[in-house]
C-alpha cells in the first residue's frame, strides 16, 4: 500500500475515532456530568483525543504489514458515573452513544452509496465513502463486543445483577488479554455481519 493510501485509511480511523468518543462525553453531559467538557474533550479536534500507539502507531503497522484488519482507538473521553443523573440508564446511554454515532455515519454515506447513481455522484466517491461505511460498522461491531473497556461490557453489566460484579473486575483486570484472544480467534465472525450490513446499507456487495 502507497503512503497516500495509509494516510487516507488513518485519517478515516481517527476521525471516526474521534467521534465515537466525543459522543460518550455529550451523552455524558446530557446525564449532567459534565467530566468531558471541564477536560477540553468536547471537541473534535483529533490532537485533543490522539492516542500515539492507538491512533498512529499500531493502525499504521497494520496498514503497512497489509493486515486483513484496521484496529485502532482514541483517548478515552473522561466521565464520572457518580454525577449521572441516572446511573444506570445514564451509563447505558453513554456507552452506547459512541456506538450509536458510529452506525449514523455509516447510514449517511451508505444512502449516499445506494443512490450515488441518481444523484450523479462520481465512482470515487463511492470509493472514499465506502472506506468510511465498512471502517465505521467494524467500529461499531467491535465496540459492541462485551469485554472491558468495549463500550458492549458497559451496556451488558448495566442489566446484570450485582453479583455478577467479580466477573466484571476479572474481565478488567485481564481485558487486554481477552481482547488479544478475541481478535485472534473470534473476529472473524464479526465478518459476516460486517458484510450483511454493508449490502443492506448501499445495496452493493463489499468490494464491489
Amino acid at each position: 500500500m502507497n503512503p497516500v493510501d495509509a494516510i487516507f485509511y488513518i485519517a478515516i480511523l481517527i476521525m471516526s475515532v474521534v467521534i465515537h468518543e466525543v459522543s460518550h462525553g455529550f451523552m455524558a453531559e446530557y446525564f449532567g456530568d459534565k467530566t468531558a467538557r471541564y477536560a477540553g474533550r468536547l471537541t473534535m479536534n483529533p490532537i485533543k483525543h490522539i492516542d500515539l500507539f492507538g491512533s498512529i502507531i499500531l493502525p499504521g503497522l497494520l496498514v503497512i504489514t497489509n493486515a486483513p484488519f484496521l484496529l485502532g482507538w482514541a483517548k478515552p473521553v473522561p466521565y464520572n458515573p457518580n454525577n449521572l443523573s441516572n446511573l444506570k440508564w445514564g451509563t447505558v446511554a453513554v456507552a452506547s452513544a459512541g456506538i450509536l454515532a458510529n452506525v449514523f455515519i455509516a447510514i449517511i454515506f451508505g444512502t449516499l452509496i445506494r443512490f450515488s447513481f441518481v444523484l450523479g455522484l462520481p465512482s470515487e466517491f463511492n470509493t472514499i465513502a465506502s472506506t468510511i461505511v465498512i471502517m465505521n460498522l467494524a467500529l461499531a461491531l467491535f465496540n459492541l463486543v462485551p469485554i472491558p473497556p468495549l463500550d458492549g461490557s458497559k451496556i451488558l453489566f448495566s442489566f446484570l445483577p450485582r453479583s455478577f460484579a467479580p466477573l466484571m473486575a476479572l474481565l478488567e483486570q485481564y481485558a487486554f488479554i481477552f481482547i488479544i484472544i478475541f481478535i485472534v480467534y473470534f473476529s472473524k465472525f464479526l465478518a459476516p455481519v460486517l458484510f450483511y450490513s454493508f449490502r443492506l446499507l448501499t445495496g452493493f456487495e463489499l468490494g464491489f
